[in-house]
């Protein structure tokens, strides 16, 4: 599904912030907007990827696998 909200300007991320009750000062505003798009951009990446054949975390035993000294 794609991301349909516009990208977190920071005027929006002050007010997003403020709603969570995160006061957000005037100076930090755009450097936490920017954050905010790195983070929205590589989640979105992360969504594209294909992890049907995955298993899940507790299925894997790092004792099971085999060892390889001619590495």
């Amino acid at each position: 599904m794609p991301d349909t909200d516009p990208e977190p300007t920071p005027a929006e991320t002050a007010l997003r912030a403020a709603r969570a009750g995160l006061p957000l000062p005037a100076d930090r505003r755009a450097a936490v907007a920017a954050a905010a798009r790195r983070i929205r951009s590589v989640v979105a990446v992360l969504r594209e990827l294909d992890f049907a054949d995955t298993p899940p975390a507790f299925a894997y035993g790092a004792h099971q696998e085999p060892s390889d000294a001619a590495l």
